[in-house]
């Protein structure tokens, strides 16, 4: 028997859906695949805590219902928006923005686009007949249904292509900016990185003053092609009560490369879960990330990374700070298939207490059908030494100010993975403003 899953107001997602249907962009084959979507969504509902994958974050429990889709955003709505963008935005960045789930030209920085550089708006994509492929290709869905119910509802997003040996000099930022409140914004991307090109995003999540209660789910399908070099940066900074659901699917090619960080800083409720294949022999992935939690936020990090073929390597370090009643979750998952002989893959999760009221959960998992590999995992969580604490203190630091520097050096083991000088400080600068905060 399917599963009826109630949203706001005692709709069910029958109606939510029904309601969204006029809105939703792609006809015929497009349609199609949305309703498949929705109706595997359907049969497994909002993931809960019998679902090994969700067994830390139980979005039954923990946000109830699926609010109904956010309107279009109006006159008003962007010229808010103009000020959250600002206020996000990073120096020399190309900025594409997405306003309640929908493309705002109007906002963006789409004359700046460099040649071999090719942005589209996901709507453009799938209202177009002879994209039906694309649309298959960017709708894919996984068991995941999160990943479904995005590929059902998603109103548009952006579908970026860069040329074959194309180095991008200036990075992309996508701006999701969240106005209204109690609503959904469903925005799904395209990446494609031509063999040999090179490219850094930046993902930002903001929302205005006085946006609450809202929910985004987003995906993000990205393929990296042969000896090309992807650096993809994210960043969480939703209202203080909205939740966030995100998903990326990327593939890696032969002697590619893939750098990941990601900082999850807002929101009440929020998950990313990365699904990564090394699928071409050579490549590499380096994915770092930070959780900054307090109050009673619950923030989870998913990442499962598979070795598909031989001589690939990984690297994974990820870092928690939570104070107050936060709940941090990282599930870090290493799939060595039988064919990914010479694998090399590390994974650290360390999470750092600041009251005892905060909690971790850190799930490290290793799933080795090859002989001949070097795999390894850590997982630690623990409170600030008082000895070095009492140290700095007794050299005319406050208490305050000796618990930022140690913060600031357990942070800084992810934070110095990001490559690029100009993104490495403006995400210290972020940092720094939550420990500014407490």
């Amino acid at each position: 028997m399917n599963q009826v899953v109630k949203a706001a107001a005692g709709r069910t997602m029958d109606n939510v859906f029904a309601a969204a249907h006029g809105r939703l962009p792609g006809s015929g084959p497009v349609a199609h695949i949305r309703a498949r979507a929705f109706e595997a969504y359907k049969r497994a509902g909002l993931p809960h805590r019998r679902i090994e994958a969700w067994k830390y974050t139980d979005l039954r429990a923990l946000i109830g219902e699926v609010q109904p889709l956010a309107p279009q955003p109006n006159a008003a709505a962007l010229v808010h928006a103009r000020t959250s963008v600002k206020r996000a935005a990073v120096e020399q960045a190309v900025k594409l923005v997405l306003v309640d789930g929908i493309f705002a030209p109007e906002l963006s920085d789409v004359g700046r686009l460099e040649n071999g550089v090719d942005v589209r708006s996901l709507r453009e994509v799938l209202e177009n007949s002879a994209d039906s492929a694309m649309a298959g290709l960017i709708l894919s869905t996984t068991t995941d249904a999160m990943i479904s119910l995005n590929a059902a509802m998603a109103t548009d997003g952006l579908v970026i292509t860069i040329a074959e040996g194309k180095a991008v000099k200036r990075p992309i930022q996508i701006v999701h900016v969240a106005t209204g409140s109690w609503a959904s914004n469903f925005t799904r991307s395209y990446l494609h990185l031509g063999r040999g090109a090179e490219a850094v995003v930046l993902e930002s999540f903001v929302s205005n003053e006085g946006a609450s209660g809202y929910q985004t789910n987003d995906a993000t399908i990205a393929l990296i092609s042969e000896e090309a070099r992807f650096s993809y940066i994210r960043l969480a900074a939703d209202a203080a009560d909205a939740v966030n659901i995100s998903s990326g699917i990327i593939a890696v090619g032969a002697r590619a490369r893939l750098d990941l960080f990601g900082m999850i800083c807002g929101g009440s409720v929020s998950r990313y879960q990365g699904f990564i294949t090394l699928a071409g022999e050579g490549s590499k992935l380096s994915a770092n990330g930070v959780n900054l939690i307090r109050h009673k936020q619950h923030v989870d990090t998913t990442i499962v990374v598979e070795h598909a073929v031989a001589h690939c390597a990984s690297r994974e370090k990820f870092r928690a700070v939570i104070d107050d009643c936060g709940h941090s979750v990282f599930q870090g998952r290493i799939v060595v298939r039988p064919a990914a002989q010479k694998t090399d893959a590390t994974l650290t999760m360390r999470a750092l207490l600041l009251s005892d009221e905060a909690g971790a959960d850190n799930k490290p998992e290793l799933e080795i059908l090859a002989d001949e590999v070097t795999c390894g995992h850590g997982s630690t969580s623990g409170a600030l030494d008082d000895t070095f604490v009492s140290y700095l203190r007794a050299r005319g630091l406050s208490e305050k100010e000796a618990q930022a520097l140690l913060i600031r050096a357990f942070l800084g083991e992810a934070i110095e993975e990001i490559g690029t000088e100009d993104l490495r400080d403006f995400v210290t600068a972020q940092a720094e403003h939550w420990l500014q905060a407490r």
